[in-house]
């Protein structure tokens, strides 16, 4: 694992240029999106015969549609092509749509400038392939959270800063300062930051092409259902996929609204839209930065229901903060913050964007690790694909609810209620989510876990870990301190117990008993540890047969030796330290502790080298144990 932070990422060349480059790309787009959608609204500006609320649907339909019809050749090329290059030529192909964007803003054709908004979709469906594509060859698997962190803090940054450049070229104040329309100053600022950022482009190292020999094909529709079941080749990259969708379902049906919901329920004006934008942005930005402190610069699944529970929890609350529209006129940001609800509603705004920094920075990064290098650009593709297809669904439900009669406020309840049926859908299929969120918790909020030799672990092939057995919740335990998904042995009746039977079912742990107590059992937890070491996985056992009821470690039994005979892998010993006492180990009577004890412990997790299978005999591992435990009962 790297010892640095995320941070000096930053000041190196294989990253920083890159990083640059998206930056200005994001702040770009939000300068246009922020500044035409506030113009839209706030001069009462009908294309169409729609007004501003269907307009702001309709604009944000318009940039996300490209990246359906057209993220299938994108994905092929940024396979195909070496990325400097590529990011170069995209660039390039901003400064023209920016100065198309300023002629339109200066002679106010505002249907041309929906144009542009498409033209500026099909921009960034062609760079989002290149730019998650590129990290996994850069960065190592221990940087991908922190590279992924600082990619989607810096760019929900970039979109602060584009609502303050957006709403300040738009306003008054400063077109009058400078003697100069608003629009022109709008128009100005757009062809400046893209001339910064193909210059920043210039310095991005190469990046060789994954596949140089693809023949392209052109057959939007056809490749588009290729790359797709490229995605679905792995079942955790395309449940994730979908995650990430619904990340942007639910982020776009409530910012969509915002303008709208500034000015028709909060009864604010610009600079309260502005700041609004802004609380979520900054929450997203400060959610993405601690992904990598909470999960330990692994990849920490755990995060993602997490994430998901404060996106439902803090948009419900949006409904109450503000349910019906407010009387009285908020001037100014200040005004807004004063008058009751308005901090809530900042604040809840803030939440919703730090939790799903937390959801989305872990799935992105596990789409990077698990997806197939050769076609990781496509896999990409395909994400961008069904971020559109669902980024247009919440437009079009928004503009389906609201023209049904259904308030803002009411449609952010909607939102949240879907997201929690989602929520449950999706963790039902990938259990792994809901596994590694408790194991993450208990890391987190229980004891204080202190790890070490995590290295001896092997990052693939099959192996076993023996380990002694403290409490009901050791498996939960080492479960956090290893990323892999660990199959665990454990004694029939634990699955009995209410509550842990659900848990330890998802994480697919395998029930033993003793040829005594039901020998079929047993012969069935023999099979089945066989099969998951066949399938390269993790198991994981404890020796002793049952949990400690003094805190000694009890004389291993020689069911390991049977199974090493059987399928000769390597095993691990590892031991548990400091954790009996705590209230999920046992008394001496051999009850669970009914009152909490030892909260917060630092336990000691420690993992000892690998034994070769010839060497493996329940004794020797004994010793082992023992002796990487010490005293530390």
């Amino acid at each position: 694992m790297s010892a640095s932070n995320q941070f000096s990422l930053l000041g190196q060349r294989r990253f920083a240029p890159f990083f640059a480059t998206q930056f200005l790309g994001a702040l770009n787009d939000n300068i246009f999106r922020n500044g035409l959608v506030i113009l839209i609204t706030f001069q009462g500006v009908v294309i169409a015969g729609m007004d501003h609320r269907s307009l702001a649907n309709v604009a944000a339909g318009l940039f996300i549609l490209p990246f359906f019809l057209f993220s299938a050749t994108a994905g092929q090329l940024a396979d195909k092509y070496e990325k400097s290059m590529l990011f170069r030529r995209i660039k390039i192909l901003e400064i023209c749509l920016m100065l198309m964007a300023g002629a339109a803003l200066v002679t106010e054709s505002y249907s041309m400038l929906l144009l542009v908004l498409f033209l500026m979709g099909c921009q960034s469906t062609m760079f989002g392939p290149v730019k998650y594509a590129y990290l996994p060859q850069q960065l190592a698997d221990d940087e991908l959270i922190g590279g992924n962190a600082l990619v989607e803090s810096g760019t929900y940054i970039a979109i602060i800063l584009g609502l303050i450049v957006g709403g300040i070229a738009v306003g008054d104040e400063i077109a009058s300062l400078v003697g100069i329309s608003k629009q022109t100053l709008l128009g100005a600022c757009l062809v400046a930051v893209a001339i910064s950022g193909y210059l920043t482009s210039q310095r991005i190292p190469q990046t060789k092409a994954v596949d140089p020999h693809l023949k392209i094909s052109w057959n939007a529709w056809r490749e588009t259902w290729r790359i797709v079941q490229f995605a679905r080749e792995e079942r955790s990259v395309f449940l994730s996929i979908l995650g990430i969708s619904w990340f942007w379902f639910f982020g776009s049906a409530l910012t969509i609204q915002i303008p709208a919901y500034t000015y028709d329920v909060l009864n604010g004006n610009e600079a309260v839209t502005t700041f609004l934008l802004a609380a979520f942005a900054v929450g997203v930005g400060i959610g993405s930065l601690f992904c990598e402190r909470m999960s330990g610069h692994r990849i920490e699944l755990g995060l993602v229901p997490f994430g998901s529970i404060g996106l439902t929890l803090f948009a419900v609350d949006l409904y109450f903060a503000q349910p019906a529209p407010y009387p009285e006129t908020a001037t100014s940001v200040a005004e807004f913050l004063s008058r009751p609800g308005g901090l809530r509603v900042w604040f809840d705004l803030a939440m919703i964007g730090a939790f799903g920094g937390f959801y989305s920075v872990p799935l992105y990064a596990l789409i990077q690790q698990r997806s197939e290098r050769s076609h990781l650009s496509r896999i990409i593709a395909a994400n961008n694909i069904i971020n559109s297809l669902l980024m247009v669904g919440a437009a079009l439900m928004s503009m389906a609810l609201l023209g049904a009669g259904l308030s803002i406020p009411e449609l952010f309840l909607c939102v949240a209620f879907l997201n929690a049926l989602v929520a449950i859908y999706i963790f039902a299929l990938l259990p792994e989510f809901l596994a590694r969120f408790v194991a993450w918790m208990v890391m987190s909020f229980v004891y204080r876990l202190r790890p070490a030799g995590v290295e001896n672990v092997p990052t693939e092939g099959p192996a076993v870990v023996v380990c002694n057995h403290v409490s009901y919740i050791d498996p939960l335990i080492l479960s956090a301190c290893i990323r892999r998904p660990m199959r665990f042995v454990m004694w029939y009746k634990i699955f009995q117990i209410p509550g842990l039977k659900f848990l330890f079912s998802t994480m697919k742990a395998i029930p033993i008993a003793s040829a005594r107590e039901d020998k079929a059992i047993m012969d069935e937890a023999f099979e089945l540890v066989d099969a998951e070491l066949a399938a390269g996985n993790i198991v994981c056992i404890f020796p002793e047969g049952a949990i400690t009821h003094d805190g000694e470690i009890a004389r291993f039994k020689p069911g390991i030796e049977k199974v090493i005979a059987r399928r000769p892998v390597p095993v691990i010993p590892a031991s548990l330290g400091h954790l009996y006492g705590s209230w999920f180990s046992r008394k001496k009577s051999g009850v669970l502790r009914k009152i909490p004890g030892r909260l917060f412990a630092r336990v000691t997790v420690t993992f000892g080298r690998p034994v070769a299978p010839a060497d493996v005999t329940a004794e020797g591992l004994e010793l082992l144990v023992r002796t990487l435990r010490g005293d530390r009962r």
